[in-house]
């Protein structure tokens, strides 16, 4: 799996990871130590919890709606990335398509068909 936080990004804010950033995170998401901090404060009484009462895109202008898409790309792309070093790392401990796509709700042939090529080692031809 791919540790090198340069080739990570917060799902949160978008800031582009470095050699040296830290990030907090999982099943692909990443948060960087800024945000951890925001919403560590944010979360970490009830009385702060209650201003967070509305989603902050309802605030949010045209522009800034469609300056936040290509940082919801770059999350999903980074997520799917994830998912595929996820799948390569089920293959490489021989779990079959059949249980791969099964956990994805999914056919073994679709799963295959998404995952086989990519860096997925294994051979394909297994069930």
């Amino acid at each position: 799996m791919d540790f090198d936080s340069a080739n990570k990004s917060c799902s949160f804010c978008g800031f582009q990871g470095t050699s040296e950033t830290r990030f907090a995170g999982g099943l692909g998401a990443m948060m960087c130590v800024d945000c951890l901090e925001f919403y560590h404060h944010k979360f970490s009484s009830p009385e702060r919890l209650e201003t967070i009462s509305r989603p902050p895109w309802d605030k949010m202008s045209d522009t800034e709606i469609l300056a936040k898409l290509p940082l919801i790309a770059d999350t999903a792309t980074q997520v799917n990335g994830f998912l595929g070093e996820w799948v390569q790392m089920a293959r490489e401990r021989n779990l079959s398509w059949a249980e791969i796509g099964q956990a994805l709700g999914v056919s073994r042939q679709a799963a295959w068909e998404r995952f086989a090529g990519s860096k997925v080692r294994k051979n394909s031809s297994t069930a």
